[in-house]
């Protein structure tokens, strides 16, 4: 079993990126799946969060209107949209995974137990 993070790469401030989480192994049905950021020498902290569980979905205030998380149920893959970034957007994004959960409060990165490699997004100009 495992998750796949793919989209990351280096872009200008006020750019775009689509990040992907792909599951292996079993499916994204009855999950809770968040995106999770770590700066350099900073904690992780949780970006956003969506439920294939109940529908609900999180995003943090810092990234609300900017990043938007979906799912292609036919590719069982969750996606990160990623606009209008900035400088303080940089950092590993992971994609973790728990089953029967659902995402109406902050993901608490403990509680997620099946987490992909990361995938280094850097914004600069």
């Amino acid at each position: 079993l495992q998750v796949v993070e793919s989209g990351g790469g280096f872009v200008q401030p006020g750019g775009s990126l689509r990040l992907s989480c792909a599951a292996s192994g079993f499916t994204l049905d009855h999950h809770a799946i968040g995106w999770f950021r770590q700066g350099s020498g900073k904690d992780r902290v949780a970006v956003a969060c969506m439920s294939t569980v109940d529908g609900s979905t999180y995003d943090d205030e810092s990234v609300k209107g900017r990043f938007a998380i979906f799912r292609n149920s036919a590719k069982d893959t969750v996606y990160l949209q990623m606009n209008r970034l900035k400088t303080e957007d940089t950092g590993a994004y992971y994609c973790a995974t728990v089953p029967d959960y659902g995402c109406s409060a902050p993901p608490i990165s403990d509680e997620y137990d099946l987490w992909g490699q990361g995938t280094q997004v850097t914004v600069s100009s």
